[in-house]
C-alpha cells in the first residue's frame, strides 16, 4: 500500500480536462507485432496498454476509495483516464516548447513532506534512494503542468464596465436568495425507534400545538419540549436561506400563513412544530456592493474558459489514435485494491 501510494500512475498527476472537451481520437487496429500492446498512440508517442491498466486502476483506488465501483460510472471512469493520459503527453510537449521549468523549492518541500510522512515507515526507508528519482520526475511534470495553466490563465482583469455588464447578465448570482424566520419544537425520536414511539411523539406534539393555539407561549413550550438547539432561546431559528433546509420541510414551510402554528411534521429526527414568523424576498444586491465580487467572477470564468479552450485546441491539432484491440485488466474491474 505505501509503495502504491508513492508510484503515483502519471495520468494522475496529470491536470483533468475540462468537463465537456472531447478528444479528436481516431480508433485503429493494433500495429503489427508492436514491443507492447499500445493503448493509444499520441503525436508519435505510445501509451502501452500497462500504462492505461495502472493509470486506471490507481484512479479507481483514489476516486472510489470505498471499494466498489458504480457500475454506470465505470465507462466515464475509463474516458476521464484516457483523456488524463493524452494530455499528460500533450501538455509536456508544450511545456518543452515554451521552456516552462519546475518550481524547484516548491517540488523539494513536497519530497521532504514525503520524508517527514513516512518517517518511520521501514518501506519507504528501504526503497527511498529508488523511489526518489521517479518521484522527483513526476512532482517536476506536475509543478510544469501547473505552471502552464497559470500561463495560460494569466488573463488581464476585467474592467469596471465588463464587471457592471456581468453583473447584468447574471443577477441571479448577485441576489440574496428569500430568507425565513422560523421558530421550531422537535420531539425527538430516534430514526429505528418502532412505529409506536412515533405515534407516541406525534401525539404530544399535537397536544402541544393544541396549547400554543389556545394560548399558551410558543417560547415557554420550546424550553420546556424541544430538542433542538434554539430551546433555549425559545425555538427561535433566526433566519433562514433558501436552500438551508431540507427540500421535503422547505416545500411545506412555503406553505405555511405567517403567524400560524402549523400540524407537526414528522421528520428524520423526530416531531417537529413550525412557525412561520417573517418572509424576506429575494434581493438583489445593488452593484456597488458587490463590484469587486462580480469582476473576481467574470475573471475567474475567462480563465476556466481559456484553460477549457486550450485544451480543446491542442487536442485538435494533435494526431490521437486510440487502438480497438484494447484488453482489459484480468482482475475485477468494480474491485478497487486497498
Amino acid at each position: 500500500m505505501l509503495l502504491s501510494s508513492l508510484l503515483v500512475a502519471p495520468a494522475v498527476l496529470a491536470q483533468q480536462p475540462a468537463p465537456g472537451s472531447q478528444a479528436e481520437s481516431t480508433l485503429a487496429a493494433q500495429p503489427a507485432s508492436p514491443v507492447q500492446p499500445l493503448y493509444a498512440m499520441v503525436n508519435g508517442k505510445p501509451i502501452t496498454q500497462d500504462e492505461f491498466h495502472a493509470a486506471y486502476a490507481n484512479f479507481l483506488r483514489q476516486k472510489f476509495y470505498h471499494g466498489q465501483v458504480p457500475q454506470d460510472q465505470l465507462l466515464q471512469a475509463r474516458k476521464d483516464v484516457s483523456d488524463q493520459l493524452v494530455n499528460r503527453i500533450l501538455f509536456l510537449a508544450e511545456i518543452e516548447r515554451r521552456g516552462i521549468k519546475p518550481d524547484a523549492e516548491d517540488v523539494e518541500r513536497r519530497v521532504q513532506a514525503y520524508d517527514q510522512r513516512y518517517a518511520n515507515s521501514p518501506a519507504w526507508q528501504k526503497n527511498r534512494e529508488t523511489l526518489l528519482p521517479g518521484l522527483r520526475e513526476q512532482l517536476n511534470q506536475q509543478s510544469q503542468i501547473n505552471r502552464l495553466e497559470q500561463a495560460v490563465k494569466n488573463l488581464p482583469l476585467p474592467t469596471a464596465d465588463e464587471a457592471r455588464a456581468f453583473y447584468a447578465a447574471k443577477p441571479e448570482l448577485f441576489t440574496e436568495p428569500e430568507k425565513l424566520r422560523l421558530h421550531s419544537i422537535l420531539l425527538g425520536v430516534e430514526p429505528s425507534s418502532p412505529r409506536p414511539v412515533w405515534d407516541a411523539a406525534l401525539r404530544e406534539a399535537e397536544a402541544i400545538v393544541r396549547r400554543i393555539r389556545a394560548g399558551a407561549d410558543f417560547g415557554e413550550q420550546a424550553r420546556l419540549f424541544s430538542r433542538d438547539g434554539s430551546a433555549e432561546s425559545g425555538g427561535d431559528m433566526g433566519y433562514l436561506h433558501l436552500g438551508m433546509l431540507p427540500d421535503n420541510l422547505q416545500t411545506k414551510i412555503d406553505q405555511f400563513k405567517l403567524g400560524e402554528v402549523a400540524d407537526p411534521l414528522e421528520m428524520l429526527q423526530g416531531i417537529g412544530i413550525f412557525r412561520l414568523d417573517e418572509r424576506v424576498a429575494a434581493k438583489l444586491q445593488p452593484f456597488d456592493s458587490v463590484a469587486v465580487r462580480a469582476g473576481e467572477l467574470l475573471h475567474r470564468e475567462r480563465q476556466e474558459k481559456a484553460w477549457t479552450d486550450f485544451q480543446a485546441k491542442m487536442r485538435g491539432e494533435a494526431k490521437i489514435v486510440i487502438y480497438e484491440a484494447f484488453t482489459p485488466p484480468a482482475a475485477n474491474q468494480n474491485a478497487v485494491g486497498k
